[in-house]
C-alpha cells in the first residue's frame, strides 16, 4: 500500500511543489528510512540524523535548525508527533476481526442483546442480561458476565473479562487480557483472620476510552468505581475498588492507583507510580515516574520522588544526595584537623 507525497502533503495542509506525485510506501525512522519512506523529526536532538537520512521527506517541527540535505523533502508542521500519528493511519494495515455475527462456538444467553453489525468471535461467553452495542467486536475467548452493559463501536481483544454489573461507553478498547470488575481488595482484621469486605460496588467506563493489556480494575466497595472519558490507560495497571478518574487522563504502565484515590481531569501518572488511597490529585496535575504521592496534589502541578514532593524541590533534594558522599568526606577531614589543633593546644 502507498500514497503520494502529495496525499500526505494535504493530510498535514503542507505545500509539497513539484514532488507531489512521489509515491512513498511507509513510515520509518531517520536513519532506517528508504527512498521511498516517510520519517519525521520533533527534537533538535536528533537533527543530526536529518543531514545523513535517505527519507523521501522528513515531517519537521517548525522552527528546527536542520543540516543541508539535499535528497529530501521538509514538511513543516506545528506539531510533528501529531502529524505523524495521521500518516501512520495512512499506513496501518487493518486489524485481523471476526466476521459480523455469532461465531458457532461462542454462547450468548437469551436474555442477551446484540445489535446489528456486532462481532462475536470463538469460544467468546455472553451473560445474562447483557447488552452489546452497534457494530462492537470481541475477539476470541472474551468473557462478559452477567448485567453487563457495552456501547456501540467498542472492541475487546482475546482474553478480555468483564465481571457482572459493568457498564462501558460508546468506542471503548480494551486490550488482550484485561480484567474489569474483580473484588476490590477489602480485608479487615477480626481478631483472627482477615475478614473480606464484600464488594457490592460496579465499575463505569465511560466513552473513548482505551484500555492496554493486563489492567485490573477493581469493583467498588458500593457505588461505582469510574474512568472518565477519553482516558487512556497503559499496559499493567492497577486500579482499585472506588477510583474516581477524571476524563481525558493519562496512565502509564505499570502504575497503581488505592482504593478511593481520586484524579481530576487531564492527570498524568508516569510508570511505576503510585496514588495513596483516598488522595486527590487536581486537574492538569503530573506525577513522574516511580514516584509515590502521599498527599494531595495541587491543579496544574509536577510532583515526583518518595514521597512525592514538588517537582523542583525534588530534583534539589536528589542532587544534595549526590553530593553527601563529598560531604561526609569534607566533615572528616575537618575533624581531623580540629582535633590536630585541640592536640597542639
Amino acid at each position: 500500500m502507498s500514497k503520494t507525497l502529495s496525499e500526505i502533503a494535504d493530510l498535514l495542509n503542507v505545500p509539497v511543489g513539484a514532488s507531489a506525485s512521489k509515491s512513498i510506501t511507509g513510515v520509518n525512522s531517520l536513519a532506517d528510512a528508504s527512498p521511498t519512506e516517510i520519517s519525521f523529526l520533533s527534537s533538535e536532538a536528533h537533527a543530526h540524523a536529518f543531514k545523513t537520512t535517505s527519507a523521501a521527506a522528513v515531517i519537521v517541527q517548525k522552527k528546527l535548525k536542520l543540516p543541508e540535505n539535499p535528497n529530501t523533502i521538509s514538511l513543516p508542521v506545528d506539531d510533528a508527533d501529531l502529524a505523524v500519528a495521521k500518516v501512520l493511519e495512512l499506513f496501518a494495515p487493518p486489524i485481523p476481526r471476526p466476521p459480523v455475527g455469532v461465531h458457532h462456538t461462542a454462547f450468548v444467553a437469551p436474555s442477551a442483546s446484540v445489535a446489528d453489525g456486532a462481532r462475536i468471535g470463538p469460544g467468546s461467553f455472553i451473560g445474562d442480561n447483557c447488552i452489546v452495542g452497534k457494530n462492537a467486536v470481541l475477539h476470541h475467548n472474551v468473557y462478559i458476565s452477567s448485567d453487563v452493559s457495552i456501547g456501540d463501536d467498542c472492541e475487546f481483544f482475546p482474553n478480555v473479562v468483564i465481571r457482572e454489573r459493568i457498564s462501558i461507553g460508546h468506542r471503548v478498547v480494551i486490550h488482550a487480557g484485561s480484567v474489569l470488575g474483580t473484588d476490590g481488595f477489602g480485608y479487615r482484621w477480626d481478631g483472627l483472620k482477615h475478614a473480606k469486605v464484600p464488594q457490592i460496588g460496579i465499575v463505569i467506563i465511560e466513552d473513548d476510552v482505551e484500555i492496554g493489556s493486563c489492567v485490573c480494575i477493581d469493583r467498588a466497595k458500593f457505588a461505582a468505581t469510574r474512568v472518565g472519558r477519553g482516558t487512556k490507560i497503559d499496559n499493567l495497571v492497577q486500579i482499585g475498588h472506588n477510583v474516581q478518574v477524571g476524563p481525558h487522563c493519562i496512565i502509564v504502565g505499570q502504575a497503581g492507583l488505592a482504593g478511593s484515590a481520586t484524579l481530576g481531569a487531564g492527570v498524568v501518572l508516569g510508570g511505576q507510580s503510585a496514588v495513596r488511597d483516598h488522595i486527590h490529585m487536581g486537574d492538569g496535575s503530573m506525577l513522574a515516574a516511580c514516584s509515590g504521592v502521599m498527599e494531595d496534589v495541587d491543579p496544574k502541578s509536577i510532583v515526583s520522588g518518595l514521597p512525592a514532593l514538588p517537582h523542583r524541590q525534588s530534583l534539589r533534594e536528589q542532587a544534595a544526595l549526590r553530593r553527601l558522599p563529598n560531604l561526609v568526606v569534607e566533615v572528616r577531614k575537618l575533624k581531623e584537623e580540629l582535633e590536630e589543633l585541640r592536640n597542639q593546644k
